[in-house]
């Protein structure tokens, strides 16, 4: 039997967790069966640095302003990301516009800003006939309004935990939701009964690495305070996927081949890659 191969739509892969040994961190995830990993920037600064790391490794790659980062960036970076879209436009490794969104939790963001630069790299995504990865935290409704209005091309609702009646509203439109460490813990009962009972065909998994570790990852603030890291790897996906595979009554060779074929959907960028 062919061993699984699995798709990570969403991993930092630029970030500076990774900057001792970025290619050991390469190395075992490819050793543990992931063929493929979607890279998203977050920032204009590190747009290049994403192209490259994909280019490098094979991989794929987004461009987008995270909403976590919209309170430092400037007007003109809206316009430095049409320029970068544009120039990279028939670049095949790069599969969406991203990570964007919005983030109703972190408090003290401005929220206002965030949905100005939101609506306007949506804009940008229609233009470019590009899909989105969407950064969705207590936001699910806000970021749902916007895309009834403003029309793209799907993507990834990534890191999912909202409502069913959310989730499959994403769906209608076009989207995938990402699944990922978070699904591990015991007691996200809510994430862990979507991951059971959503359609299987909306489904995508991801680590957010080096973010959101699994449960056998996880420190405490105490653990964090003595020197204990809790840095997360795309390496982990399969054992993430594991979860879901028992959640599902799947075999991992199933569960790889129809996730990996939903961001193929989503992110239809990525069938070029593997093809």
């Amino acid at each position: 039997m062919m061993p699984a191969m699995w798709t990570d739509t969403h991993c930092h892969l630029d970030a500076p967790e990774f900057d001792a040994d970025r290619d050991s961190v390469v190395d075992r995830a490819r050793a543990a069966g992931v063929a493929q990993i979607v890279v998203p920037a977050v920032e204009v600064s590190n747009f290049e640095t994403v192209r490259v790391l994909a280019h490098r490794h094979g991989f794929a790659y987004a461009l987008g302003i995270h909403p976590l980062y919209t309170g430092r960036a400037q007007g003109a970076d809206l316009q430095r990301l049409r320029e970068a879209l544009s120039a990279n436009h028939d670049d095949p490794r790069l599969v969406a516009v991203g990570e964007i969104g919005l983030d109703h939790f972190v408090p003290g963001l401005d929220l206002a800003r965030q949905q100005q630069f939101y609506v306007a790299q949506l804009e940008l995504a229609r233009e470019f006939e590009l899909p989105v990865i969407l950064h969705v935290r207590r936001s699910a409704d806000t970021l749902l309004k916007h895309l009834r209005t403003i029309k793209v091309q799907g993507g990834v609702a990534h890191a999912f935990n909202g409502s069913e009646q959310q989730a499959m509203a994403f769906v209608d439109l076009g989207f995938k939701l990402g699944f990922g460490g978070a699904m591990t813990f015991d007691r996200a009962l809510q994430i862990r009964r979507l991951a059971q009972t959503l359609p299987l065909d909306a489904i995508v998994l991801e680590t957010d690495a080096p973010d959101i570790p699994p449960h056998w990852l996880y420190r405490t603030a105490a653990q964090r305070a003595a020197g204990e890291t809790s840095r997360n790897e795309p390496g982990e996906l399969p054992r993430i996927a594991a979860l879901l595979a028992e959640l599902r009554g799947l075999s991992l060779q199933d569960l790889a081949a129809a996730t990996s074929a939903n961001a193929r959907t989503a992110l239809p960028g990525l069938a070029r890659l593997v093809a």
